[in-house]
């Protein structure tokens, strides 16, 4: 039968703290080391104790190497995450300005087609105007 959970908080009592990091190490160690071999990953781990001395372990490939690629592909992450937020924005922008074109466009065929004349003010009939009788001279040029 196996133990209970443990409650996770600080072990006040120094000593059974060292005792538990020490047998803690050497399992997270052994676990690293498990999961490289069974699952064929690239592993690094970085642990410090609280008087600063630091353990390791890394597979193969070598420390500096998963670094270097935890770095390439940690800052290649920021560049796309900044990269989306701008893109949403330009996209946002763009969206905006043809909604509006479209609700211009709609607006002017509908006068074309006269409808919603009412709310217009006499220069925009009088230019209105100009318009069609522009259209209409365009037309009968073709005939």
């Amino acid at each position: 039968m196996g133990r209970g959970r443990v409650q996770l908080k600080r072990i006040e009592n120094k000593i059974n703290r060292q005792v538990t990091f020490s047998k803690r190490r050497s399992g997270l160690l052994k676990k690293a080391h498990e999961i490289s071999v069974l699952c064929d990953a690239e592993v690094a781990l970085i642990v410090f104790s609280t008087k600063g001395k630091l353990f390791e372990y890394s597979t193969d490939s070598g420390m500096d190497k998963i670094l270097e690629r935890y770095e390439r592909y940690s800052y290649a992450e920021r560049e796309f995450v900044g990269t989306d937020s701008e893109l949403q924005e330009n996209w946002s922008l763009e969206y905006a300005k043809l909604k509006a074109k479209i609700e211009i466009l709609q607006k002017n065929q509908r006068h074309y087609n006269g409808e919603d004349l009412e709310n217009m003010s006499l220069k925009e009939l009088q230019n209105l105007e100009q318009q069609l009788d522009s259209a209409l001279k365009q037309i009968r040029a073709r005939k």
